[in-house]
């Protein structure tokens, strides 16, 4: 068996550093720089280039050099149908011994002026598919024989593999700061959920949102009118994510500027009318919003409210259950909807639970959803206890039908005891 020369050996060493790009942490563009510089080195030549494809324009975008000026860099385009590249990227080694004179040769003074004379093209290539191509360039003509042809191939299949490395790195960088982001706007997003409920006497209000997503769609707040009457609203925007979270941070602003226009004459009618064509106006094509909005009058002992679309509020009395379904079509649709105000007495020891329909769609490992029976019957097991614990039994009850199969829908529940001879009691913080 033969010995390797130096050369050989020095050139398998070089090789082998190659490869520990590949699994380098490097930018993209910090390792397409090293594996030109490092392809230079290795065969000895004058510079190198590296293109890589444009899908979109089709053209071969000049990412890296070296050795090779500014203005050589700047040259032109080079397209995918140049016919050096069409070879390549069909699998040959393209030499071109003099560039000074070959046909297919686009740019034969700015070759000229770089002092440029024999070309090798070969593809880099990733799972069969080209992305680039990888040029050497030396000043002397017919520089360019079979082991320089070993050589760049394998030091294309370098390139294209750190290449592919570099990107996925740039995009696990990216989703890890989408990511970060995410949070982010979830953290902000819960503080416009109310931590607590304002303190009336007279009434034992608690209230959880468990969003499925680090964002969503489900809202509720409580606006305090007077020292008698709070008003409660519950929503749901259609759709998940950033886009439904934008829609309900907008809806949660105009609930609180238009309860407070109507504070003196409390006109739900007029709220809601004002929020339709608001939702009518943001809104796009299947997009919209349900809303359940009541406003609680202690001193009175009334209700008066309006289901816009929502899962309907439930009125617990002495276990039977009242739904209160009262009001009209979902919000955004219609800007001359017509929506029913109802209006009910209430009496100590009623409770009142609110919801989204997050609670009721939980589906378990088999596909089959919690539903609305289920959570009457709970509702009915629990409605004498404080707010407090109705809603943890609740969700206790539901957590376990669901066991721990992924949900796809936030959670928003609100209780409301009333009872004028206890103090109130409520949750300390929303989502506990």
């Amino acid at each position: 068996m033969s010995r390797k020369t130096k050369k050989q050996i020095a050139r398998d060493e070089q090789l082998y550093q190659l490869t520990t790009l590949v699994a380098g942490q490097f930018s993209l563009q910090e390792s397409l720089d090293r594996l030109a510089e490092a392809a230079v080195k290795i065969t000895g030549v004058k510079a190198c280039s590296i293109r890589l494809l444009d899908e979109e324009s089709g053209d071969l975008k000049m990412r890296s050099t070296y050795g090779l000026s500014e203005e050589y860099r700047n040259k032109g385009v080079v397209s995918k149908n140049d016919p050096v590249i069409k070879a390549a990227f069909a699998g040959e080694a393209v030499v071109l011994d003099d560039m000074r004179v070959d046909g297919r040769v686009k740019y034969k003074k700015a070759a000229a002026r770089e002092g440029l004379v024999s070309q090798l093209t070969v593809a880099m290539q990733f799972k069969g598919k080209a992305i680039g191509v990888l040029r050497l360039y030396s000043p002397k003509p017919k520089r360019f024989y079979e082991d320089d042809i070993a050589l760049a191939r394998a030091v294309a299949s370098q390139c294209a593999v750190a290449i592919t490395n570099a990107r996925l790195y740039a995009e696990a960088i990216e989703g890890a700061r989408i990511i970060e982001q995410m949070r982010l706007a979830g953290v902000i997003q819960r503080r416009m959920i109310p931590e607590k409920a304002p303190l009336i006497p007279g009434v034992d209000v608690a209230a959880t949102y468990i969003p499925c997503f680090d964002v969503g769609g489900d809202l509720y707040d409580f606006i305090q009118i007077n020292d008698n009457c709070l008003a409660v609203a519950i929503a749901d925007v259609i759709g998940k994510g950033v886009p439904a979270a934008i829609m309900m941070s907008s809806f949660r602003g105009a609930v609180r500027a238009y309860v407070d226009a109507e504070s003196d004459s409390g006109d739900i009618k007029k709220i809601v009318d004002k929020l339709n064509k608001m939702a009518c106006a943001e809104c796009r094509d299947g997009e919209f919003i349900t809303l359940f909005h009541a406003t609680l009058n202690i001193k009175d002992m009334t209700i008066t409210y309006c289901n816009c679309g929502h899962e309907p509020t439930l009125l617990i009395r002495e276990g039977e259950i009242t739904k209160l379904e009262n009001g009209g079509l979902v919000l955004g649709i219609d800007p001359q909807a017509e929506y029913e105000i109802g209006t009910l007495e209430l009496k100590d020891g009623d409770c009142l639970l609110f919801y989204t329909d997050g609670l009721i769609d939980a589906a378990n490992f088999d596909g089959e959803l919690w539903g609305v029976e289920r959570l009457l019957k709970t509702a009915k097991e629990f409605y004498a206890d404080s707010a407090n614990r109705m809603v943890k039994n609740i969700l206790r009850y539901r957590r376990r039908f669901v066991g721990l199969a992924r949900q796809f829908d936030d959670t928003s529940i609100i209780v409301v005891k009333v009872d004028r001879t206890a103090e109130p009691e409520f949750m300390k913080e929303a989502g506990s």
